[in-house]
């Protein structure tokens, strides 16, 4: 009998006009439902795709900023290059209190647990919060660091910009500085992605002679051989805004509340 009834549906159904409410209802609802499972699965089944290729493409731009990494290249061969490690900001020491090798920092600033709320007045980058260990990517070559790749962050005109700091080993020269993640105007702040624009951060000064941040990006074009040209960087054109932002950044991560009392003891005992 209960079969008789359940037909007894169907065949209403199959019944109703083609034009009918109910029967568009109805049809929409079944493909809704179909589409639903569909994209269900298929999130399920393509996000250990998806995480893999979220870290390659991490450590690509770690690779790239440090000049390691040529189109084509392996990227986790070339990687095998580089040590993670974690530093405790306020004291500059590395921490083992977590894995580098799974610690995300993004996450982490959002953590109450691991991050420190940064007071306005200190609040250079806009960002708020920030994680109370940050990682710091050692480039090697025969046992010895020859560079240290830093991720900084911070407000530009529209988006925060993210990015990777790439330094040598006396934790003061700039190898390169690179955004992998930002949402700033093409053609204007979004020029942060111009080669040209990237090339001319290498060899740039991070720490003036009173050991202050003196690295900034000024309006307009620097003038070789001005006084204070090695702490220089030409300012995007037409993006006033995002280039303070990028100055502000750095003035925020290489200072007392970034990455400055590890460098300082960088600077003092090698890495």
């Amino acid at each position: 009998m209960p079969n008789d009834n359940k037909k007894g549906s169907s065949m209403n159904f199959l019944a109703l006009p083609n034009d009918s409410t109910a029967k568009t209802f109805i049809m929409a609802t079944l493909v809704c439902l179909v589409c639903a499972i569909f994209v269900s699965v298929s999130a399920v089944a393509l996000k250990p795709l998806q995480v893999l290729n979220k870290e390659l493409d991490k450590k690509k731009n770690i690779l790239q900023v440090a000049g390691l990494y040529h189109e084509g290249d392996d990227i986790e061969a070339a990687f095998s290059k580089i040590e993670i490690k974690l530093i405790d900001l306020e004291t500059g020491e590395y921490s083992t209190e977590l894995d580098a090798a799974t610690y995300d920092e993004i996450k982490a600033a959002k953590d109450p647990q691991l991050n420190v709320k940064i007071p306005k007045e200190n609040d250079l980058a806009s960002i708020r919060m920030r994680p109370k260990l940050m990682p710091v990517y050692q480039v090697k070559e025969d046992d010895k660091v020859t560079q240290l790749i830093l991720p900084v962050n911070g407000y530009g005109l529209w988006s925060t910009l993210y990015g990777f700091l790439a330094v040598e080993n006396d934790g003061q020269t700039i190898v390169g500085l690179s955004y992998y993640q930002h949402a700033e105007t093409p053609g204007l702040g979004g020029e942060v992605d111009n080669p040209k624009w990237k090339k001319i951060w290498s060899g740039k000064k991070i720490y003036g002679p009173d050991g202050d941040v003196a690295i900034s990006v000024i309006k307009g074009t620097v003038v070789p051989g001005a006084t204070g040209e090695e702490f220089q960087v030409d300012g995007l054109a037409g993006a006033t805004l995002t280039s303070r932002g990028v100055s502000n950044m750095l003035k925020y991560w290489m200072g007392t509340q970034g990455y400055q009392n590890y460098l300082t003891k960088i600077q003092a005992n090698g890495v």
